[in-house]
Order: C-alpha cells, then structure tokens, then sequence
C-alpha cells in the first residue's frame, strides 16, 4: 500500500499484480518471466517476494528500475531509508547514536538492512534477542569489519536506559518450521509504558509493523512510541525514492521543506 500511495501522490498510476494464486505463476511462470512481462507494462516495479535474493534475480530480467519491498528473510532496503528519515525526524542526526534493534534477528529482514545502514553512521548497536533469534553470525561479522561496535544479549530491558532508539520487530511465525521452536521464542519481549520510566527523554520506539504483543497498546501514548509516523515516513520515503529513478527533478524549495530528498 506505501508504495501504491507513494505513486499515486505523484500523479502516476499503479499494475497491481495482485494475489499471485490468480497469475501465470500458477501455471508454471517462472518470476523471470513474470518480471519481462511485467517489465513492458510499467516505468518502475516494486517487488516483495519470499525467496531470499528475488529482487537481484529480477533485475537481471528487466530493464526499468526494481525497487526491492523486501526478499525473503534478505533485506529490506526501502524500510531502512524511511527508518534512517525517522530517526533523523527525531534526533536531528544519524552519528553516533546507541541503537537496539530487539526481537527476531535472525529472519528479521528490516533490521537486516539497517544494521548495515547504521554502522555507517558510527551507530553503536546492541543485538537484544531469544539465543534462537540472534543476528546471523555472516552479518555481524560483516559489520565488525566494517568497524561496528556490536553487543549482543538476551536483555532487552537492561540496554534501554541509555539508548536513543529502541527498534522492535515482530517474532514470524512464518518463518519458522518447527513449531515448538517458535513457541519458545514467542512472546520473549513485551514492551511496556512501565519499561520506559527511565530511558532519555528522547529516545524513540520504533516498528516495522505489523505489531502482534511486542509492544503494548500502553507506550502508544507515551512520547517515545513514533512507529505509526514511521509507517507514513514510508509514503514520502518512497515518494522520493521514485523520483529518483525516475529521474523526476523537484524543485528546491519542497526538497529543503521536506528534507527527504
């Protein structure tokens, strides 16, 4: 829908292809088919598909830009550039800020991308999460030796107090294939008001939602909770976004208002 909206506020119009069970695909299609077929229709595609590595795949059979909404338990690049627009909407920077990105590590694709986003920012990161759900071994190395200072726990409570973002993710059921492995992890963080009596002033919870119970209905009143301005941040993020790749110039005055593009 963000991306739908996002193309629509900018007065294009938007080819859903809809529920895949109603395509070619059924009939045997293969994605790089669907994506030449779908590559003649279209100035841009948007792509979530389940298969780590998909969005990469298609490019290679198309020849207008594809914006990758999310691949598998991959990345999930386009979250992370209205998550970065978020935190800056809050603190004013990216540098040198202390991040805990909380929950499902391992599948997590949103904190995926922005672990890799931050560290470039200086970021310090705390990996809070069930001993099941940490951050894949491959990728926190990869940010060690892009110089990251990592420290991973199972305490998510006890690494809030001096954190200026808090980011919590939802524990996916989907991904799971065992199902008493997931009944061990699920409900392991439940975010509460009464958890956040002394964290800074100014440190911010955020989602990617959807939210199950990892973070109770209570902090939405507080002035920490900003994952509902983050999900619209989605909208002009990806305003943006396709601006760029479609080459679309905007004029001065709204990208120093907006401060987006």
């Amino acid at each position: 829908m963000s991306f739908e909206t996002a193309m629509k506020r900018l007065g294009g119009d938007v080819v859903n292809l809809g529920d895949v069970k109603t395509s070619s695909v059924v009939k045997g299609e293969t994605l790089f088919d669907t994506i030449q077929m779908v590559d003649g229709y279209t100035d841009v595609i948007a792509m979530r598909h389940p298969r780590q590595g998909a969005a990469q795949y298609a490019q290679d059979a198309a020849s207008v830009p594809i914006l990758n909404g999310g691949d598998g338990a991959g990345h999930h690049p386009t979250q992370t550039m209205l998550d970065l627009f978020t935190i800056k909407q809050a603190h004013g920077k990216l540098d040198g800020l202390k991040v805990v990105l909380a929950g499902d590590l391992r599948y997590g694709r949103t904190v995926h991308s922005l672990s890799h986003a931050l560290v470039r920012f200086g970021c310090e990161l705390i990996f809070a999460s069930p001993d099941l759900l940490k951050m894949p071994a491959e990728i926190v190395s990869d940010l060690k030796g892009h110089g990251a200072q990592v420290v991973e726990t199972e305490d998510l409570y006890g690494s809030m107090e001096d954190a200026d973002v808090v980011y919590m993710t939802r524990i996916q059921k989907e991904r799971f294939a065992d199902e008493d492995e997931y009944a061990r992890c699920a409900g392991a963080y439940k975010l509460h008001a009464r958890h956040l009596t002394d964290v800074k002033p100014d440190m911010i919870v955020m989602h990617p939602l959807p939210r199950v119970d990892e973070i109770d209905p209570s902090v939405d009143a507080t002035r920490h909770a900003r994952y509902f301005e983050q999900a619209f941040n989605g909208v002009v993020a990806r305003m943006a976004l396709l601006c760029r790749l479609l080459g679309v110039k905007v004029p001065e005055d709204i990208q120093s208002e907006g401060g987006v593009l």
